[in-house]
């Protein structure tokens, strides 16, 4: 078996984003969203903070020799541009915010109308196979090469606030995602890992809460993602050699 702990820089394709509630039915297409890395500093290694940046944990159980399976939560950060301009497609009831949609468009600078992000985090919970290859055997130092893909949820803790509504803050399952990995890991004194990953993959999450309260309002949105993911794991043996 294997546990990994690391940490990601993520990508995301634009998006179209449907916001839909009682008095309002409206899509903001092409939206750029970037990550949100943390500084470099001890939230990285406490663990009381640990959980704060973009990090991705794994655990692996070999069910071949060359085949793991892998349970893991990849907790990335999705943050909507505020310095952008939306075309805008729909309708909104509330004149006040209405009135900011000038000939087909939205400058979602103005906090008002939007703020949007997935940041505590985007999380993608998924299992996986991952076939290994060795490509160096030495006495204390071990190189592999693996690739696979996976499938999950998508629960996110979504920071959204929407018309001046009380932001939106809770984790929900909000859809679902699938993905394909490749790796290199480097293993010292046969238990110490090093693993450098990228990932790519897409995600489709029909059902993002936009309020606190048990209304209608829901977003929706779909996109692809690439990560690049590094850290430690450990491994060890669970039977006979």
């Amino acid at each position: 078996m294997f546990v990994f702990w690391g940490w990601n820089r993520a990508g995301f394709t634009h998006s179209d984003i449907r916001f839909k509630g009682a008095d309002y039915d409206f899509t903001l297409e092409n939206v750029v969203a970037h990550d949100r890395p943390s500084a470099l500093s001890l939230d990285y290694i406490n663990p009381g903070t640990v959980s704060i940046p973009q990090f991705n944990f794994r655990l692996g159980y070999f069910i071949k020799d060359n085949l793991a399976l892998v349970i893991a939560q990849d907790h990335m950060k999705y943050v909507m541009d505020q310095d952008q301009v939306a075309d805008f497609k729909g309708h909104i009831s509330d004149p006040v915010y209405a009135a900011m949609v000038q000939n087909g468009k939205v400058n979602l600078a103005d906090e008002q109308f939007l703020t949007f992000e997935h940041t505590d985090g985007l999380n993608y919970i998924n299992v996986g196979l991952e076939k290994y290859q060795t490509l160096l055997n030495k006495k204390n130092i071990d190189v592999a090469w693996s690739y696979g893909g996976g499938v999950g949820m998508m629960m996110p803790k979504s920071n959204v606030k929407l018309f001046g509504n009380e932001r939106s803050d809770r984790f929900h399952v909000a859809g679902f995602g699938a993905d394909a990995r490749t790796n290199i890991n480097v293993i010292f004194w046969k238990h110490w890992m090093a693993r450098v990953e990228g990932k790519v993959g897409y995600i489709n999450m029909p059902d993002i809460k936009t309020t606190l309260n048990n209304k209608p309002d829901k977003a929706s949105q779909d996109f692809f993602f690439g990560q690049v993911n590094f850290g430690i794991g450990y491994t060890f043996n669970t039977g006979k050699k």
